[in-house]
């Protein structure tokens, strides 16, 4: 919990909140002590805390009040939502979990899985039926071993037509048989007014399994032009998985290369440890000074604090690269510490350049932590009669500057969308993404942009979930 694993004053605060009330603890897990948890929890870590009505120190006056509160509620989810501020425009991402287990699995990189990853675009001309494309096939998995491929588009599962309503469910449950399609433009590649998505008779049929992601995806040294290019797809900040990547700038580093490409498109955050530690391999002239800054709530405010480029982790030396320009590719997928990485790299220009290539990103600048039912809220202690957690946003970054990620996301140098026509293959010179970075490395700056697509792609990401999703405290 980084600088919460200190809860002195917290303790003593949290002593004084819930002196007055009764002991709402007993032998079973009754809703009324999970609620008890839910908003103690809350009232004392919430980012947004003063902006929530029901979370004022004076909001109630004796114990009879606060529990005819915590009554109101029939489940603990039901009171954790009513607290949240402003779910639609500012808190888009705290969450609970009533199985705080499969969250640490999630954390440490395990989930149940098939192995694929998915994009959904409208068909043409509909405004209900979509298409899925794949978009990542995952190691060691039931889906490379069936030998599927990025790129591929199919446009029923389980015998079903895909619409925006059901694609999600069709896709939940443990097994399901995708059913593949051809994309047709009918020879005219610049305009989908004219395309037709057209089935086929092959399937594939996929069961998820428990699997354990190592997120450093792909790398390769490209050389181009008479450079050494490094590239690096990276799909998650996975503390457990720290030693891989800094292997792979040891890669880099051995090879002696010019230029980086960092491809963050599918990455939705993690560890803001392993972002401090991510931003340190991609430079090292910046060892000691400030990456970024966590601001908690006017309660927690004490906790404020920095976090620093760093030389070394758990004894091992960072294999720094000293570079004065990376490349970073990204989607909307991308968020939260994958945006930190580069709003923290942004306030050191012009000692380092950022060009950011691909699509505006999430717009998630707030941490969060793991809240348990315990006297101090940490793992340790835990209420042993539910399995409840909750990860509520805590702190928010900026960078040494003060600057957030604006909640509308970060906007790209080059602004270039994938095109479900066109995937191409990650890691690829000709990987239009990727291309782009490496026209630009190559011709001094110029990049000739292809024609805009017309695609219209789902935005709800249906690939990652509560767990997977945004900038934790480790």
């Amino acid at each position: 919990m980084n600088n919460l694993k200190t809860f002195v004053l917290l303790l003593l605060t949290t002593t004084l909140f819930t002196s007055c009330f009764e002991d709402l603890d007993d032998n079973q897990a009754s809703n009324i002590s999970i609620n008890d948890f839910v908003y103690r929890g809350m009232n004392i870590h919430y980012l947004y805390r003063d902006s929530v009505p029901d979370l004022a120190v004076d909001r109630f006056s004796n114990d009879g009040e606060f529990r005819n509160y915590l009554e109101s509620y029939a489940a603990p989810e039901d009171l954790f939502e009513s607290l949240i501020y402003n779910r639609q425009t500012v808190d888009r991402f705290s969450w609970i979990t009533d199985d705080y287990i499969a969250l640490e699995q999630a954390f440490s990189g395990v989930t149940k899985r098939t192995g694929l990853e998915f994009d959904f675009y409208y068909q043409p001309g509909s405004s209900s039926n979509v298409f899925g494309i794949i978009r990542l096939v995952l190691e060691n998995t039931p889906a490379a071993t069936n030998n599927l491929q990025r790129g591929q588009i199919f446009n029923m599962v389980n015998g079903t037509p895909l619409t925006a309503s059901n694609y999600r469910d069709l896709l939940s449950d443990d097994s399901y048989t995708l059913h593949f399609a051809t994309y047709n433009d009918n020879g005219t590649p610049n305009d989908i007014s004219d395309d037709s998505i057209e089935s086929t008779t092959e399937t594939s049929t996929l069961t998820k399994v428990p699997y354990t992601e190592n997120p450093v995806y792909k790398t390769e040294i490209l050389q181009v032009n008479n450079q050494n290019i490094g590239y690096l797809m990276y799909n998650g900040f996975t503390a457990d998985f720290n030693t891989h990547l800094n292997n792979a700038f040891a890669e880099f580093r051995t090879s002696n290369i010019q230029n980086l490409v960092l491809d963050l498109r599918y990455n939705p955050g993690g560890s803001v440890n392993t972002a401090t530690l991510l931003g340190s391999m991609i430079t090292g002239q910046f060892n000691g000074e400030i990456f970024a800054k966590l601001k908690y709530n006017s309660f927690l405010e004490n906790n404020n604090s920095e976090y620093r480029f760093v030389s070394s982790f758990n004894g091992n030396n960072i294999n720094s690269l000293n570079l004065q320009k990376v490349y970073i590719l990204t989607t909307g997928t991308s968020a939260s510490a994958s945006e930190m990485v580069i709003n923290s790299l942004n306030a050191y220009a012009p000692q380092i350049e950022v060009v950011h290539i691909g699509q505006k990103t999430t717009g998630k600048s707030q941490a969060s932590i793991t809240i348990y039912d315990s006297p101090d809220f940490g793992r340790s202690g835990a209420y042993p009669y539910h399995t409840y957690a909750m990860q509520p946003l805590v702190a928010k970054t900026v960078n040494k500057l003060d600057v957030s990620v604006p909640s509308s996301g970060l906007t790209p140098t080059i602004s270039l969308k994938e095109n479900p026509a066109n995937y191409g293959v990650l890691g690829d010179v000709n990987e239009p993404l990727l291309a782009a970075a490496l026209q630009h490395i190559t011709e001094n700056g110029r990049v000739a942009f292809p024609e805009p697509n017309n695609f219209q792609r789902l935005k709800r990401d249906m690939n990652h979930n509560a767990f997977e999703k945004g900038m934790y405290l480790d």
